[in-house]
């Protein structure tokens, strides 16, 4: 690609390549031309979308379609529960479950006769029937994706198809049209707030760093992503990396920085690759490096790996390790964009956030406020996981509630349970019950009920789970996670866990669920930073909620959800068993007996609660609880 000088020149490059956003865009219909989007995400290439790619590529070959068919990856849908995905343009048709094998049917089914693969649309439950596209879809209808605006729709490795739409063109008005202070104030009028998980004004962050005097400063993308079940960051890295280098490089401009960092975790191999081949890209382009644009205005992005310390993602924390030093949170004031990166002031946002500055500054602060509530503008992406039919990426404008998103979005519970609780935030988060599905989502909502927005992890739990068994997993991972520097975090949350183990173990008392409160509390207020501060708010929560569930834990010694092994009481009903023998027979520590015919019994005992028995019995005639 041609060095690109000037915003006329991008503005030339965008009509050059909009046939490629013409046919996806459905404004053009009456065309031979074909487009087939496969998704590239993690998730589907895991499910070999890569090679459905390649096959549907040997295909189109083989029917000689290869002038007006044209077939390439995108990223993530969103869609995960039903990938991998593929979407056919110009129609807008939407296939899901694809594997490679398909290839060849939807080749001379769809491309050559013309007719739709039925069996691989999506059969909506709600109407029991097929849909063609994706507009027809629930999971879609209430989203609206502004930071995952180009994931399923370019080609994340190719920076023409992101120039194609809009792209570089916000970074292009910025330094060609206005002056840094016009850039902060457009962010901070938008709303848009830290997506990271503590919502802090972004524009704000920006004009604290701005205003520090210092001929050095720094810019960070926060991409250590270490909430169990999110993704978000990822799929964003992976579907659009363009769009975090160009806000990166708009946030350079309005702060006075000439260097940023991407500090991402190296688990993330696609992200890495994605992001890696976009930045030779960009610099190619002259978007990236020095004098851009012709402007005379010079920044460079380097990327640094993280190794999955959860308390990276503390921007002190993440500070230190991109400086190469033990990843341990400090005390603020002061803030990074005072004295951050080696002591220079550092504006740290993470890639959700930077998501959205190009489409602020193309669309305007008062588009973006349009979306949201009064204190949360925009939206927020999460990461729906659990117990919901419709796991996957998910885009909603701030304010919608909790139901929406499981039952009209989610597609509600799997299996017909019942909802439970939904776990926000991930570890620093806390629980949200069924009689709080209709609270708002956004900061100040969740914060008044316990929970938190943390970075979009949503994770559904049901009847089957054990809501102290579900405390006492996150209280693990923090506690494994823990830097170790303060010893409330340090400690305090040891214990934590020793304690919701020990009931658990069904050896836990009444006094200990006090104990358990009052620890969790001083925890919350002598923790050095947001990760100790929020690790008991997991055992808070669920204890306000759910105290009825510890009380049967400790009083009663049994595990209403039937979770915790050492509290159950496998038994054989009388009226049911038809002395088969199979129990018996998968019995590791032979602790039932009965003849062939007669009823069985159990030896509690010896019973080592395994669960063996109750999985073979072909008549449910034993029981746990």
């Amino acid at each position: 690609m041609e060095r690109i000088n000037n915003l006329d020149t991008l503005i030339q490059m965008q009509k050059e390549f909009e046939n490629i956003m013409e046919i996806r865009k459905s404004t053009v219909t009456n065309t031979e031309r074909r487009e087939l989007l496969i998704c590239g995400g993690t998730g589907c290439v895991s499910s070999e979308s890569l090679k459905l790619l390649e096959n549907l590529k040997d295909e189109i070959k083989k029917h000689g379609l290869e002038d007006k068919v044209r077939a390439s990856i995108t990223g993530c849908f969103g869609f995960c529960e039903k990938g991998p995905i593929v979407k056919v343009f110009p129609e807008d048709v939407f296939y899901v479950g694809v594997t490679p094998g398909d290839a060849a049917n939807i080749v001379s089914t769809h491309l050559v006769q013309g007719r739709k693969v039925e069996r691989l649309l999506y059969e909506e439950p709600a109407l029991k029937k097929k849909v063609d596209t994706q507009h027809e879809m629930e999971f879609y209808k209430k989203q609206k994706r502004i930071a995952l605006r180009n994931c399923g729709l370019i080609n994340p490795e190719l920076i023409e198809e992101y120039i194609a739409n809009r792209g570089y063109e916000a970074l292009g008005r910025c330094l060609l049209e206005m002056t840094p202070k016009e850039v902060i104030h457009i962010i901070k009028t938008s709303g848009l707030r830290g997506r990271g998980g503590g919502g802090f004004p972004t524009g704000l962050k920006w004009e604290y760093a701005s205003k520090m005097d210092s001929p050095i400063k720094y810019v960070v993308c926060n991409a250590d992503e270490g909430d169990p079940g999110a993704f978000m960051d990822r799929s964003i890295l992976e579907g659009d990396p363009h769009s975090i280098i160009e806000a990166m490089v708009i946030t350079g401009y309005s702060i006075g920085s000439n260097k940023g960092f991407v500090y991402i975790r190296a688990e993330y191999p696609l992200a890495i690759k994605r992001l890696k081949n976009a930045l030779k890209q960009a610099k190619q382009a002259g978007l990236l490096g020095q004098n851009i644009m012709g402007t005379g205005f010079n920044f460079d992005i380097d990327i640094k790996y993280g190794a999955g310390a959860f308390v990276c993602g503390e921007e002190t924390a993440l500070i230190h390790s991109i400086e190469g030093g033990r990843g341990e949170p400090t005390t603020k004031p002061p803030f990074p964009a005072e004295k951050g990166l080696w002591d220079k002031p550092t504006s740290v946002n993470n890639v959700e956030t930077f998501a959205n500055v190009p489409a602020i500054i193309i669309n305007g602060a008062s588009w973006y406020n349009k979306f949201g509530s009064d204190t949360s503008k925009g939206t927020k992406v999460f990461a729906l996981a659990g117990k919901i039919n419709n796991v996957g990426l998910v885009e909603v404008p701030m304010g919608i509630s909790l139901r929406e998103i499981i039952y009209d979005i989610g597609g509600g519970i799997k299996d017909g349970k019942e909802f439970k609780a939904v776990q926000t935030g991930g570890p620093s988060g806390g629980c949200i019950t069924a009689d709080q599905l209709d609270v708002k989502i956004d900061y100040e909502s969740l914060y008044s009920i316990g929970s938190m927005m943390g970075s979009g992890g949503m994770i559904v739990i049901d009847e089957d789970n054990c809501i102290v068994d579900i405390a006492k997993f996150y209280l693990q991972f923090t506690v494994e996670e823990s830097c170790g520097k303060c010893t409330p975090c340090r400690v305090g949350n040891k214990r934590l866990y020793e304690m919701l183990t020990k009931i658990t173990e069904g050896k836990g008392t009444e006094e200990d669920l006090e104990t358990l409160r009052t620890l969790a509390e001083t925890i919350k207020l002598t923790s050095l930073c947001g990760l100790g501060q929020t690790a008991p708010n997991p055992v808070l929560s669920t204890m306000k909620y759910f105290h009825e569930e510890y009380l049967a834990h400790v009083r009663d010694k049994k595990c209403p959800a039937g979770v915790c092994q050492s509290l159950l009481r496998y038994t054989i009903s009388e009226e049911k068993c038809i002395g088969c023998t199979k129990c018996a027979r998968v019995c590791p520590v032979s602790c039932i007996s009965g003849k062939v015919k007669e009823v069985h019994v159990i030896d509690q005992d010896l019973c080592i609660k395994c669960g063996a028995c109750f999985d073979a019995c072909p008549v449910n005639a034993i029981s746990k609880g």
